[in-house]
């Protein structure tokens, strides 16, 4: 099972995209705790999301270890997927609204790194960590 989830190939340049989605999300994960008001249970609040103290640092948290995790190379694929689950969280509880009132092309501007975002993780989730990671290490060591 393991061997499945650190599966990767050689690709090189995933690392690129790692970077981005894995320091995106660590830095965000970190601001819901620096600051809660506008950033984590604050803002869970004004969108109307249940329990936001409780689901601000539950999404904090794992934006922070799975970004870590995704920075490091180190179960990029299963780090992934709560990560694709922010995003689709976000762009329902937060974009729909925009593309009612302003329309598709504002929604489009308004989401552009929600898009980044939801899309590497899909990304990794497909390819997994790439030649630089401690995936690839792993599966070396296991050979």
């Amino acid at each position: 099972m393991l061997e499945k989830i650190i599966n990767t190939d050689n690709s090189k340049t995933t690392i690129i995209i790692r970077l981005i989605v894995g320091v995106v999300f660590l830095s965000e994960g970190i601001q819901k705790f620096l600051f809660p008001a506008i950033r984590g249970a604050g803002r869970f609040e004004k969108i109307g999301l249940p329990s936001p103290d409780l689901l601000g640092s539950f999404v904090g948290a794992f934006e922070i270890i799975c970004g870590f995790l995704l920075l490091i190379g180190l179960c990029s694929r299963l780090a992934s997927i709560p990560l694709l689950i922010v995003m689709l969280v976000a762009f329902t509880t937060t974009k729909s609204d925009v593309y009612l009132e302003k329309g598709f092309w504002e929604l489009l501007h308004g989401s552009r790194t929600d898009w980044a975002m939801l899309l590497g993780s899909f990304y990794l989730l497909i390819k997994g960590s790439g030649f630089w990671s401690v995936d690839k290490a792993l599966m070396k060591n296991e050979k």
